[in-house]
């Protein structure tokens, strides 16, 4: 099973995935970008926000996205794979930037992951004034630096995505306690 856990960052996503793999150690657990030793070469690139064009910058995503499939998510299906982002974090992101349509997004996505989508995506949705205190307690990145509204609408276009796709799915309220967060979770993976 392939599942994604998906939100901006700060909101809770790797303390969860860490909760799940103490609970389940059997998990496989990886992340985009950066999964792959192409993938920690290209998340260098992508975090220091140093492409000016924003289809180099999904073009980058969507090659570590490829590359993270093959030599990650494929060779284990017959696993649990959880991944720290994945391809619905590439549509909010590149929507957010403008320019590009939502149908050549998921296309170009299809591509790049063989034609399979995850089986279940988890998506921790947080709110400005948690993403604010969260955000001020960490050195940002380039991509962070664009601002929370700018986050806030990478958010909005990851929820929307996940919606049009009709993957199963699971919200996550983000501000909710880390217990209550993990119990969701494992209420709704059955693990």
């Amino acid at each position: 099973m392939y599942i994604l856990f998906e939100g901006i960052d700060t909101c809770g996503k790797s303390t969860q995935m860490e909760l799940l793999t103490q609970k389940h150690p059997g998990i496989i657990t990886t992340h985009e970008p950066g999964g792959t030793a192409f993938g920690q070469q290209a998340r260098e690139i992508l975090l220091s926000d140093s492409l000016r064009s924003k289809r180099a910058e999904l073009l980058l995503f969507l090659a570590d996205r490829a590359e993270h499939y093959e030599e990650v998510v494929e060779p284990n299906h017959d696993k649990i794979v959880v991944s720290d982002r994945g391809f619905v974090s590439g549509i909010g992101y590149a929507l957010a930037n403008g320019d590009f349509d939502f149908d050549e997004l998921v296309a170009l996505n299809r591509f790049a992951l063989k034609d399979h989508f995850p089986d279940r995506i988890i998506l921790f949705m947080t709110d400005m004034e948690t993403l604010k205190q969260r955000i001020s307690e960490k050195e940002l990145d380039g991509i962070e630096l664009r601002g929370l509204e700018y986050l806030l609408r990478v958010q909005e276009h990851m929820k929307e995505s996940i919606l049009k796709l009709g993957i199963p799915h699971l919200f996550i309220d983000a501000t909710d306690s880390i217990e209550n967060i993990h119990q969701s979770i494992l209420t709704y993976l059955k693990v």
